[in-house]
């Protein structure tokens, strides 16, 4: 028979107290540092704990909101349904729209138009031909002082129903203007003829109620290298910016509020991200009801997301397909009016239709199969994600706080703290990039070994010229790429031999460790199985014509293969020691002076046996 009572799960079982818990794992550490062994401190500036308990909820102050509630934290509606996306570059009006359409057709919710170059009313009639605005949300990004294809853009708007019609124009003279190119592209130190274009359009097109003009683009701080909190705090802080400059021209806070459109990047920091969305909410929310708006409307972010291209890579682009699903889970979890999962191949080349039908089928198994958008705040009660969405809001309020003591985003950023600080951020991140702390694989781990570069495309150009405290989109993996392309591109072919005797284990190890290390590189590699001597491992290895001979053994067996080794080979080749043995100095004063373990900067260290070797 049917139990029509409410039970409460695991009641048979007794409670455990923290204090029991924390007794279990100190034990456990032996002694060890629970601070340093447990506790992880972000670089976002908070210290994230090994566990949360119920208890660690009292804190947060937002628990009780529902999703549609003040501070929105759980979604600015009921629902959890975003909508597709895709960017469409614009060469051709024709063709874009022929490929808009069926972007539409395959399941596509939104269309951004990407234009390069002024245009006039037959080009939009061209480019929007048999796409109804009212059913689809369409964007236009262009440059910020490129403003000719409003007006035929909303003559064509008014032919459908004007308060269904849903446009972004995405002009964002503040991120695409200041932050990217150091200066406003109008030419005025505060943007003044900007801000002035955007207000006028707002004013002119005050009926239509579903067009936003302005945008702020905070996925150039995340794809520049920097933290979570600080594109978050500056990109509220931007925000807010416009907010103001938009009031200055006679605007409604609740006005200026509804013609904004955010983006943020989602990088593949799973946790974090569903967090910052989250947090993001709250901020904007609290930001806008100091000014009391009419409408409760102008509380709610209106956020769009991208998936990170500081994480796409050019080697082994098929990964890019994992880390776009991830990054996509966690924008779906975390929740966003639309998303775009960047192509697998967005760093390489145009991309092709299947590429592209990859990026949107993400979403659509996201939807349709694991039915995420029928779920309002899947994170939410979560003990470890309700703490971090608190600890992220905290930091980057405190950060919007920063720069509105500065007097704002604008005034912030020309005295240089805000690039300042990201750039500090991006070379953290280098540096762990270097030291594989972040892994990129297939990149800086783990590389493909017989893959060949296809070069970077280059960034869509621009009327405007980057000032020295422009901030500058990067990936993650360039500098890896620029060695391997580098050595492609030499007209040599070295070789890295791997030469395992001794102990069969720990050279069998250590030989799979190397080989990754030197390919992140280039640099071809020889694995072999196992020698039974050092005589016959030199041997192969200058049968081989090798560059770089490493010898792969255990600790202590370096002591006495590793010079026998060196002596047979003499100046044949690079001879390297895989490990940091007790017996380094040793082996130093015998001519030994090359190693490679965990330790080192894998960078650093390969550019320098690319400059022995004449690359």
């Amino acid at each position: 028979m049917a139990n029509n009572k409410y039970e409460r799960l695991f009641d048979e079982f007794p409670a455990v107290s923290t204090e029991a818990w924390e007794a279990v794992i100190n034990t456990d550490l032996k002694g060890a540092d629970y601070q340093k062994k447990l506790v992880w401190r972000t670089a976002e500036g908070f210290n994230v704990r090994p566990y949360y308990r119920a208890e660690d909820l009292a804190a947060v102050k937002f628990l009780n909101a529902s999703a549609g509630e003040f501070p929105y934290v759980r979604g600015v509606k009921n629902c959890n349904r975003w909508k597709v996306f895709q960017t469409i570059y614009v060469e051709c009006p024709a063709e874009a729209n022929k490929k808009a359409l069926h972007a539409l057709d395959c399941g596509a919710e939104s269309v951004a138009f990407e234009i390069c170059k002024e245009v006039d009313k037959a080009f939009v009639e061209a480019l929007t031909a048999g796409i109804d605005p009212t059913k689809n949300e369409i964007v236009f990004y262009i440059c910020t002082s490129n403003t000719t294809i409003v007006e035929p853009v909303m003559e064509w708007a008014a032919g459908f129903d004007k308060e269904a019609v849903r446009i972004a124009f995405d002009f964002d003279p503040i991120m695409w203007g200041l932050t990217r190119y150091g200066k406003f592209c109008c030419g005025k130190e505060r943007g003044e003829e900007c801000f002035d274009k955007i207000a006028g359009y707002i004013k002119a097109y005050k009926e239509f109620k579903h067009i936003r003009f302005a945008g702020i683009d905070g996925s150039i701080f995340g794809n520049s290298g920097s933290t979570i909190v600080e594109e978050l705090g500056y990109m509220m802080a931007a925000g807010h910016e416009m907010v103001v400059e938009l009031m200055k021209r006679g605007l409604s806070a609740t006005e200026a509020a509804k013609s904004i459109r955010f983006t943020t990047s989602i990088t593949s920091n799973y946790f974090m991200e569903i967090a910052k969305l989250r947090a993001a909410r709250i901020l904007w929310a609290n930001i806008m009801t100091a000014y009391e708006p009419e409408c409760k409307c102008a509380e709610k972010i209106y956020l769009h997301a991208v998936t990170s291209m500081w994480n796409q890579t050019v080697y082994d682009s098929y990964v890019n397909m994992l880390r776009g699903t991830t990054e996509a889970m966690s924008a779906a979890i975390g929740g966003v009016h639309s998303l775009e999962v960047l192509p697998f191949n967005a760093a390489t080349t145009k991309n092709d239709e299947f590429s592209e039908r990859i990026a949107r089928n993400v979403q659509l198994l996201l939807k349709n199969e694991s039915h995420f958008d029928n779920v309002v705040d899947p994170a939410g009660g979560s003990y470890f994600i309700e703490n971090l969405t608190a600890s992220i809001a905290e930091e980057a309020w405190k950060l919007f706080l920063e720069v509105e003591n500065a007097g704002g985003y604008i005034n912030a950023f020309h005295a240089g703290s805000i690039s300042a600080r990201v750039k500090a951020s991006a070379e953290k991140k280098n540096k762990e990039v270097a030291t594989r702390r972040i892994t990129l694989l297939g990149t800086n781990q783990f590389p493909n070994f017989g893959e060949v570069l296809e070069a970077p495309k280059a960034e869509c150009g621009c009327c405007c010229e980057a000032a020295e405290n422009a901030l500058v989109p990067y990936r993650g993996g360039e500098q890896f790429e620029a060695m391997r392309l580098a050595v492609d591109a030499s007209g040599k072919a070295p070789k890295a031999f791997m030469l395992t005797c001794g102990s069969l284990a720990m050279a069998r190890a250590r030989a799979q460790f190397s080989c990754n290390f030197f390919a992140c590189a280039g640099i071809k590699v020889q694995d072999n199985t196992f020698f039974a001597s050092v005589e016959e491992g030199v041997k192969a290895a200058k049968e081989a014509k090798a560059d770089i001979v490493v010898i792969c053994s255990s600790d202590d067996d370096y002591a006495t293969l590793a010079p026998e080794a060196a002596k047979l080979i003499g100046q044949d080749a690079i001879v390297v020691v895989a490990g940091a043995p007790a017996c380094a100095e040793e082996l130093k004063a015998q001519g030994i002076t090359h190693f490679i373990s965990v330790r080192d900067n894998v960078l650093e260290t390969l550019k320098g046996y690319l400059k022995e070797l004449g690359i």
